[in-house]
């Protein structure tokens, strides 16, 4: 929500400012022009141009919500609506535009205009916080002159254990810049205390995170995508696992943001990558009431609490991509959410062959949870590029690698029940003599990422699945 854009007069307005060479140079025809439907604003003096009784822009409320980048601008004003626009000084231009001839006959022909103040950078965050921010409503609250800003948010509880940055009006009224949905759009209802959460209220969390506008968009879907009760944020915040959400980003926006998807991808060091997921566990925190101790339950928790989020690196994969996958159409940007925890790894340096390396794999993922545990527990795998490259060689695609890893991750149940091998965690009794998957129909996520050199990849186990638990969810960012 912004503050109401001034009227302008229809005819022809002109917005100029006395320090722009090109408007001291067409002082003249805008004396000569002024008048009835020919009206000046002046951004930095009203008595310039001499003699024409310019309005004063001295605030910029006019070339703010006018959208002037360049001075002189004119402006053709029908029924309160601009209808056409011209910038800089040029003759034709202007005759055609005024429908006159002989403007400005001792002039030069053309000179540029220059920048309006209200696109000055050293201006920005000033006039967003005064013509956007004004209309924020969220709570305002003033520090003490002594207090330290970044110590004062931590002991209100508003900080994940990291510093934040303070969500002074104009971060907040940049960051919803970002989006195009209103401030007070109602995003979702964020539990576990089930509270209203406004497009406002995760700019905020998303500053405090340090994220950049760009990276609205994505905080706000997986917001949408952590509160669905598929994914049931409220349980996995409960539960006495490590869990936390984990959010894979697929399509275009993977580089139109920066994110890595390369060296260290599940990592730290790239802005977006380590603030999306945050900004998602803040709102989580600050707007929904989910803290360590209160309802977050978790009896050791993970890195990946803080935040966790990293792209998928589609090109170069022999798989299509997962959001694919998942129903997405290609070249669509998306986000999945996935309820995990630390990556395991897998060293395989010696595999040739997409069988032998899907071997591996299999072994590896046996382990998931426990290796008598099936079905309930989902995973994802994290295929390196290196590894990525063996299964290319030998034409293997996604549906090739999933179907053979079903194949070889079907397990004798006699195996697993409780108390074979001397464990005693297992299945009961009644299971025996049965074959049985190790994860249930799309409980195992793949997906591509790293860097190049490695011939390494990785497991992220999840949490209990289904009803009782969390099942991913994948939404288009809009």
């Amino acid at each position: 929500m912004t503050t109401a854009r001034p009227a302008l007069p229809d005819g022809i307005v002109a917005i100029v400012k006395r320090d722009c060479p090109t408007c001291v140079l067409v002082e003249p025809v805008l004396q000569g022009l002024a008048g009835d439907g020919f009206v000046v604003w002046s951004q930095d003096d009203p008595s310039f141009p001499s003699g024409v009784g310019a309005g004063d822009d001295s605030d910029l409320s006019v070339s703010y919500h006018w959208d002037i980048e360049t001075v002189p601008t004119l402006l053709r004003i029908e029924d309160g609506e601009e209808t056409d626009r011209i910038v800089g000084w040029q003759r034709d231009d202007w005759e055609r535009f005024l429908r006159v001839d002989g403007l400005g006959p001792d002039l030069p022909d053309w000179r540029p205009g220059c920048g309006s103040l209200s696109v000055d950078p050293s201006r920005a965050d000033e006039l967003r916080a005064r013509f956007s921010a004004s209309g924020l409503r969220s709570r305002r609250i003033d520090f003490a002159a002594l207090e330290d800003e970044f110590e004062a948010m931590y002991d209100r509880g508003w900080s994940d254990g990291l510093p934040v940055i303070p969500p002074t009006e104009a971060r907040v009224a940049r960051m919803l810049e970002g989006t195009d949905r209103s401030p007070d759009d109602v995003v979702t209802v964020v539990p576990p205390d089930l509270v209203e959460c406004t497009v406002e209220k995760v700019a905020v969390n998303a500053v405090m995170a340090g994220c950049l506008p760009e990276y609205l968009p994505v905080v706000l879907t997986a917001l949408e995508a952590a509160c669905t009760t598929e994914f049931n944020m409220h349980g996995l915040l409960a539960t006495t696992f490590f869990s936390g959400p984990i959010i894979v980003v697929n399509g275009p926006v993977r580089q139109r943001i920066g994110m890595n998807d390369g060296v260290n991808a599940l990592g730290q060091g790239n802005r977006a990558n380590a603030t999306i997921g945050r900004a998602l566990q803040l709102v989580i925190r600050n707007v929904g009431g989910g803290k360590p101790g209160g309802v977050d339950r978790a009896t050791m928790g993970s890195p990946g609490k803080l935040g966790w989020c990293f792209p998928e690196q589609e090109e170069g994969s022999p798989l299509s991509p997962l959001s694919v996958s998942r129903g997405v159409d290609p070249g669509v940007d998306a986000v999945t959410l996935f309820a995990g925890h630390g990556p395991q790894s897998i060293i395989d340096q010696k595999s040739r062959t997409a069988e032998s390396l899907a071997r591996t794999f299999a072994a590896c993922l046996r382990s998931v949870a426990h290796p008598k545990l099936c079905i309930k527990i989902d995973a994802m795998l994290v295929i390196s590029p290196e590894h990525g490259r063996v299964l290319a060689d030998d034409g293997w695609d996604r549906s090739r690698l999933e179907g053979r890893l079903a194949e070889l991750l079907t397990l004798d149940s006699d195996e697993l029940i409780a108390h074979a091998d001397g464990i005693a965690e297992g299945l009961p009794e009644g299971f025996a003599g049965m074959e049985l998957p190790k994860f249930r129909d799309g409980g195992l996520l793949i997906c591509h990422a790293g860097g190049g050199a490695g011939l390494f990849s990785a497991i992220i186990g999840g949490w209990v699945n289904g009803e009782e638990g969390s099942d991913p969810v994948t939404r288009e960012i809009s």
